[in-house]
């Protein structure tokens, strides 16, 4: 199961509220990339797919695909709002090893 801090459910409330379109949820996945290999990946969804996971977080729904579930499963999300910059934090018991921006992750060491 993944889940968001009530920082993060407040976040994703915050973009839903301010987008251009209907928003059915925020969609979580791996994708190639980054500088350990694997990276997340957060966007906005109108519908979610017949083979998604869907999580629900409160006021927000969550969507993962089949093949980003198992590299996700026990993940927290959270929402740092600091002077040093905003952004969403993973913590991925999943993750082998990660970089120092953390939204770039390996599950192999």
């Amino acid at each position: 199961m993944i889940t968001l801090t009530e920082n993060a459910i407040n976040a994703v409330g915050r973009f839903i509220a301010g987008s251009d379109k209907p928003t059915a949820g925020l969609r979580i996945e791996v994708t190639d990339g980054g500088c350990s290999g694997l990276q997340y990946g957060l966007k906005l969804e109108d519908n979610q797919n017949e083979e998604d996971t869907v999580i629900d977080c409160g006021s927000v729904k969550v969507f993962v695909g089949p093949d980003s579930m198992p590299m996700l499963d026990g993940m927290s999300v959270d929402f740092i709002d600091s002077l040093e910059g905003s952004g969403f934090k993973f913590s991925n018991p999943n993750a082998v090893k990660s970089c120092a921006c953390g939204t770039s992750f390996n599950t192999c060491s």
